[in-house]
């Protein structure tokens, strides 16, 4: 029992302060995009709220950084791990996040254009399903960013869009913690920055990760022992 102590106590603190740690530098490095939706009213300052949401994906990629070297090594230096990892990939995070903002600001923009009018119910339902669409394969982008570095950003998409299609079940699973944390971020945003934010990002990214390596493993099973097509990005499957 002494023994199991000694070794459960230090485990369990070590995931809190991860989990912790990792809300707040997230909500610290997004801190002008959480002002704007927490502390004013979005039926007005919804144009800056859109112009600060590329804010969220450097912020994401580091958090995704800090639960991949958990994961891998048990490191509890989050800070470090997090700046390090938020400052290497902040320009092409940026740029990422940018064009999820403009095609989902996009499809919104439609959807409450085609609202109340005869051509909305056929128009609406593939706009709603293309935002839900880019908001699954924007984290996804993200990991496979982080998994393979040195692929060109079209591979990487097609890469994310295929997999994110086919373990639907696993980016299901995804949007569903990501829609329960915007939900407890707006009812209450304490609960939701603070203590739920963490653990929502990582279902996100070990769904990410489980989706990515699982099509990389059945990839490879198909192919054998033939080499890569060039350009297509390569997931270590071991």
């Amino acid at each position: 029992m002494r023994r199991f102590a000694q070794h459960a106590f230090p485990m369990i603190f070590g995931t809190v302060y991860l989990g912790l740690m990792t809300s707040l530098l997230v909500v610290v490095v997004t801190l002008p995009a959480v002002a704007v939706l927490l502390a004013t009213d979005l039926a007005v300052t919804w144009p800056v709220l859109a112009l600060l949401c590329p804010l969220v994906a450097p912020a994401l990629s580091a958090a995704f950084a800090v639960f991949a070297a958990h994961e891998r090594d048990g490191s509890a230096d989050v800070v470090r791990t997090f700046f390090s990892a938020w400052w290497k990939g902040l320009g092409r995070s940026l740029a990422i996040g940018g064009v999820a903002t403009l095609v989902v600001a996009a499809f919104a923009a439609d959807i409450a254009f085609f609202w109340g009018h005869r051509a909305g119910a056929v128009v609406i339902p593939p706009l709603a399903t293309g935002i839900v669409v880019a908001l699954a394969v924007f984290p996804m982008v993200l990991v496979v960013r982080q998994e393979c570095p040195q692929a060109g950003i079209r591979d990487v998409v097609k890469a994310a869009v295929f997999v994110v299609v086919r373990r639907w079940y696993l980016t299901a699973v995804s949007l569903a913690a990501l829609g329960v944390l915007a939900a407890l971020v707006v009812r209450a945003p304490a609960l939701g920055l603070g203590i739920a934010l963490a653990p929502a990002l990582y279902v996100v990214r070990a769904n990410c990760h489980r989706s990515l390596v699982g099509v990389a493993h059945a990839a490879h099973a198909a192919s054998g022992p033939l080499p890569p097509e060039p350009g297509v990005p390569v997931v270590d499957v071991h």
